[in-house]
């Protein structure tokens, strides 16, 4: 990046004087070992890239189903990110990404969280349908803002998801484009699955009564007590009496 395909998005993002995200699939050879990544990159307002992410949460599975209507062969194409969850100055504050299903995952923002992170850029397409639990699917949307919407208020930040919506490949995809503020609230959405822009004035110095009060991780966290969220991946019920 950039390459000849998303070269006149750099030029026209230093033009117009602003920046963005963008994820793409990334192909790399580190240590002579060819790898495969989900990955996102931020880019400031003269066109240079400022940081670069690499998805960890990969759902779906590794292997075709036939007895899913839709595959979602993430774990098949892609390797689980080896950058953790890094944070970078950019736009005059401290500013992180994720990607997809990493929104879902209260660990995403907490590392973030924990590096003073006052806004997360991610992106993401997710199908109404989920075979393995079509129960889930009128859901979608209500599951999608209360992860960000928790995310945001528990780190004290700002969260901007943007997602496909409509059908793709035959595909339908919530959309539910939203921009959340640190205390949680909805500030901007895009509310149909046509192509909408939502835009919020995102005041970075909102996220200092969050993270200075109730969220002061320095004074209130206690981190000797939660181990087991790095020492195992499973759920372990106790043993039976």
């Amino acid at each position: 990046m950039p390459n000849a395909a998303t070269q006149p998005l750099f030029d026209c993002a230093r033009e117009l004087g602003i920046g963005f995200y963008l994820g793409f699939a990334e192909l790399t050879i580190e240590g002579g070992v060819t790898h495969r990544f989900n990955t996102s990159i931020l880019v400031d307002k003269a066109g240079r890239i400022l940081g670069k992410y690499r998805k960890v949460h990969l759902p779906g599975h590794a292997e075709h189903e036939p007895w899913r209507p839709l595959q979602n062969l993430e774990k098949r194409y892609f390797e689980v990110g080896n950058l953790g969850f890094p944070v970078f100055r950019a736009f005059g504050g401290i500013v992180g990404m994720a990607i997809c299903n990493d929104r879902r995952w209260p660990e995403t923002y907490r590392v973030m969280g924990l590096q003073g992170v006052e806004m997360v850029l991610l992106g993401y397409n997710t199908p109404v349908h989920n075979p393995p639990s079509p129960e889930h699917d009128n859901l979608a949307h209500f599951h999608n803002e209360l992860v960000m919407q928790a995310g945001a208020y528990q780190n004290g930040c700002w969260v901007v998801g943007v997602a496909k919506a409509g059908s793709e490949d035959g595909v339908r995809q919530i959309g539910n484009s939203i921009i959340v503020a640190p205390s949680g609230e909805i500030v901007a959405a895009c509310p149909t699955e046509g192509d909408e822009l939502a835009i919020a004035r995102c005041d970075l110095d909102l996220t200092l009564s969050y993270k200075n009060t109730t969220f002061n991780f320095a004074k209130h966290r206690q981190p000797q007590a939660y181990g087991l969220i790095v020492e195992r991946a499973g759920a372990i019920p106790p043993p039976l009496e």
